[in-house]
């Protein structure tokens, strides 16, 4: 990180914080070994969420699809059902919150750690994500709470109170709702904020020359001007953020997607190699010092981490989209991991394997974000000016989004209305100021372990809710079929 300040306040609030942040994260990532390899707990409980629901649904993040396409590109009139925003707003809008910054450095580390197979699992467990997706979005919609002024009010906190109610457990319900809403805004202030401002401001200072770069201990002035920017789309709601995420998510993904496949074409001779080693280095034992089970692990943590699946964070911008059948949103959601993992995380392995990637880099200490622009300058040596963008819009589109989520989870504990939505906003946006200015590190440790701590409750309340959640599908299959056999 970018220090701007004296290590005073940084150092004494680390201090504050640090043992916290120690015996949570100790706790959520804890790992067990398995063989000669490493597997955290949380890894295992997403990934066994992912692979249940899967198969509960019958495969519905292949067999789906198509739907959600038709969904997405307005295969349904929307226009008067309850809700704030279309199928594809409200997609952007989630999209917005997970492509960031760890599409483009985190795929780096695991390659340069696990090699190429890790990008087989990496691929799997996008797939697998996309059921965890469907199940959210579908609950986030179906316990969602209509506001008086229109506005809605959804996601984990919300189905997992509903949940523990229907399954006969009242005492638990509001407490877990409330733990999930807490852990969210902490989360949303770190993760989804100050480390967001820190790396778009790291990005702003490499392309304005690095060290020597006029703005480099500025870090006050980049953070001003971005809580302003931020600040004026997220003073509307969601409905001004929606406006935002989709244009922006488009323009931001197809750029960096276009210039990836850029890089891949021209060194196509080096394709059918990085295909071969994806495949084939899966399976092999000799991968990683972890083996067979080393790289799988390493693929499927990048997904989970990437792709957000079983957090239910998504599930919250989700629940605001104008349909009255809830399931509609589960097809839709599932797209989530699918642009996310499987195209734009798949694609930057594809760029680092035809260019640079060789076995030793693991051993000369470059990673991410350093390794995956050091790919794309390799092939086009002035790639590395639009990656920086790209990536700056990557932070700012992922802090609108979590500000979001921040707001419904401080109105599930405060209460709704517009001065308590105001008052959290303005905080959003002064944490996001700090985080060009502070290295919080134990804060940021803090908040990320909290942010995956709530995928225990948040998957047990799917879990409870399945059942429920299968039965409505059910009835919006049979409504489709009725419907078609209609027009036939």
């Amino acid at each position: 990180m970018v220090i701007q300040n004296g290590p005073g306040i940084d150092a004494a609030i680390n201090a504050a914080v640090e043992p916290l942040a120690a015996a949570i994260s100790s706790f959520i990532f804890y790992s067990v070994r398995v063989g000669s390899a490493e597997l955290p707990l949380i890894v295992l409980w997403l990934i066994s969420g992912a692979t249940f629901f899967t198969l509960y649904f019958g495969f519905i993040n292949l067999r789906g699809f198509g739907h959600a396409l038709r969904l997405v590109l307005g295969g349904s009139k929307q226009s008067h059902q309850p809700g704030e925003v279309s199928h594809f707003q409200a997609l952007a809008t989630a999209v917005s919150g997970t492509v960031g910054i760890g599409n483009i450095g985190g795929v780096a580390i695991v390659i340069s750690i696990g090699g190429p197979g890790a990008t087989f699992w990496l691929i799997v467990a996008g797939l697998l994500g996309m059921s965890t997706k469907f199940t959210e979005c579908i609950a986030g919609v179906k316990y969602r709470r209509i506001n008086p002024d229109g506005t809605v009010s959804g996601g984990p906190m919300y189905y997992l109170e509903a949940a523990l109610r229907e399954r006969g457990l009242p005492f638990l319900a509001k407490p877990l709702g409330a733990f999930y809403a807490f852990a969210i805004v902490v989360g949303c202030l770190g993760i989804g904020n100050m480390f967001q401002s820190n790396q778009a401001f790291n990005q702003f200072i490499f392309m304005t020359g690095g060290d020597s770069s006029a703005a480099a201990g500025k870090g006050w002035l980049f953070g001003l001007a971005l809580a302003v920017l931020v600040g004026v789309v997220i003073i509307g709601g969601l409905r001004s953020i929606a406006r935002v995420t989709s244009k922006l998510v488009p323009f931001m993904s197809l750029a960096y997607v276009g210039l990836a496949l850029l890089i891949v074409a021209i060194n196509f001779e080096r394709l059918p190699w990085a295909v071969g080693a994806i495949f084939s280095e899966a399976f092999s034992p000799q991968a990683t010092t972890g083996g067979f089970l080393g790289v799988m692990i390493l693929g499927f943590q990048r997904a989970a981490f990437s792709n957000e699946a079983g957090l239910g964070s998504a599930a919250i911008a989700h629940s605001a989209v104008r349909t009255s059948q809830p399931a509609t949103e589960g097809f839709v959601g599932l797209l989530e991991p699918f642009i996310d993992t499987v195209v734009i995380c798949t694609l930057t392995a594809l760029v680092i394997l035809t260019t640079i990637y060789e076995p030793a880099l693991a051993g000369e200490g470059v990673q991410g974000v350093e390794l995956t622009s050091r790919a794309f300058a390799s092939t086009l040596s002035w790639s590395a000016l639009p990656l920086s963008f790209i990536a700056m819009l990557f932070a700012f589109s992922t802090m609108i989004s979590w500000s979001y989520y921040g707001v419904k989870g401080w109105t599930y504990l405060l209460g709704e209305g517009r001065n308590k939505e105001l008052i959290f906003k303005a905080v959003f946006c002064a944490f996001g100021a700090l985080g060009c200015t502070m290295e919080l590190d134990a804060v940021l440790d803090f908040s990320d372990a909290l942010v995956f701590l709530i995928a225990l409750p948040n998957i047990l309340g799917l879990y409870l809710l399945a059942p429920v959640l299968k039965r409505e599908l059910a009835g919006y299959s049979a409504m489709l079929s009725e419907n078609l056999t209609r027009n036939d």
